[in-house]
């Protein structure tokens, strides 16, 4: 008998409670990997992750509390503020109660896991948020923002403006407005030029989608593809650093990078199909075996149109999304590389509040985090083949001059 297990009463060996023990510590420890990682936890995701149930992880989430290790909410759990390890009782009389503003550009994909993401760290800390959203438009920005500041309720703001333009004289005098507000700000996925002339230098948090980029196209040549394609979604301010990031690793692994397409290709674009078997004329002309596409709705309108023609994912198109909000859901399963959104929020909250507490005393902080690479059947296995058709290399119809 195994040293690891023990007679039932009816021959077969059960595991011993040092086992169930090692195990419990096992899902423990990859809880609190997770909790790190994005700042919150759901328990039903984890259940599902972990192949436990639901109750199993609610009580793993008890035992954790206990410790002072995470704090429990509705449905999941959070990681603890250094304010919740203090007594109750001195904490209120030490700590002030903020309100923390936040203008989003969109209260819809992407943005969503950000906002519950301060929202939690909000709430471990203490402190209350009234959220405004807004559009992709500066006058949209400035009114929202107007409106928190004039009430005279938040005494701090996390703000995604719109940077993005061809006139950097506009980008600049939105800074420098943002800059002069009556309180503390912190950018969200926004980053500003390394020094501004600005009565002090803004404070932000990112993600890093250069270096996102990058690890989906290590991926894709470490599996053998040499002839890659980028899609990126128009009008994101994403696309521009998921560009940096796709000119840099293709130049640092000698890769063509020619094949960059503007293009939005998701379901709802009127002439998709049509823009979709334009980029496969140029992926048969140039060799491309594997594309890249900005975000997950594009990446699954590819994939049914590819489908639908016969072209086999990953045998004959290796596909791989940014964003993965829906790209699991996909068949097959789209690997995709995954924005750290929720720790994104997080750290924001946690940035504005240190903030507030410690004054212009405290350093400027900014902060870049890499995504993680989600790798599902999409872009796995075997050697790449191309699509039939000319194997020289050469630029797809729709990249045209200075889309890069």
């Amino acid at each position: 008998m195994a040293p690891s297990s023990v007679p039932n009463g009816r021959g077969r060996p059960m595991r011993s409670i040092g086992t169930q023990q090692m195990f419990a510590l096992q899902r423990r420890e990859r809880l609190m990997d997770q909790l790190r990682l994005h700042g919150a936890v759901r328990v039903r995701a984890l259940a599902r992750e972990l192949s436990v149930s639901e109750l199993t992880i609610r009580r793993d989430i008890a035992a954790l509390a206990d410790r002072g290790l995470l704090t429990r909410v509705h449905g999941g759990a959070t990681l603890p503020s250094a304010l919740e390890r203090e007594p109750v009782r001195r904490r209120r009389l030490e700590t002030p109660a903020f309100t923390l503003g936040m203008v989003v550009p969109s209260l819809d994909f992407y943005w969503p896991q950000i906002v519950s993401g301060a929202r939690n760290a909000a709430a471990a800390h203490g402190v209350n948020m009234q959220l405004r959203g807004s559009s992709y438009d500066r006058a949209e920005d400035r009114r929202q923002i107007v409106r928190l500041t004039e009430s005279g309720q938040v005494q701090g703001l996390l703000l995604a403006p719109n940077l993005d333009g061809p006139d950097p004289r506009e980008t600049n005098e939105m800074i420098d407005w943002i800059s002069k507000l009556p309180i503390p700000v912190v950018f969200v996925e926004r980053k500003t030029p390394e020094w501004t002339p600005t009565p002090h230098q803004l404070e932000w948090v990112r993600s890093d989608h250069a270096l996102g980029l990058e690890m989906a196209v290590r991926h894709l040549h470490a599996l053998g593809h040499r002839n890659l394609g980028l899609i990126l979604s128009k009008g994101s301010p994403t696309s521009a650093h998921l560009a940096v990031g796709w000119h840099r690793v293709c130049g640092e692994l000698g890769l063509p990078d020619d094949f960059l397409i503007r293009e939005s290709i998701a379901l709802s674009m009127p002439g998709h199909r049509g823009i979709i078997s334009d980029i496969l004329d140029g992926c048969r002309r140039s060799s491309t075996t594997a594309l890249i596409v900005h975000s997950d709705p594009d990446a699954i309108s590819l994939l049914q149109y590819l489908t639908e023609r016969g072209i086999r994912v990953p045998d004959d198109m290796a596909l791989v999304s940014y964003d993965d909000e829906v790209a699991h859901l996909a068949d097959p399963a789209i690997t995709a590389v995954r924005p750290p959104k929720a720790l994104v929020g997080r750290m924001a909250v946690e940035m504005l509040v240190a903030r507030l507490l410690e004054g212009s005393r405290r350093p400027v902080e900014r902060a870049l985090i890499l995504p993680e690479l989600m790798i599902r059947a999409s872009s796995l296995p075997g050697s790449p083949n191309p699509l039939p058709g000319n194997a020289k290399r050469s630029a797809p119809r729709r990249s045209l001059p200075g889309q890069r």
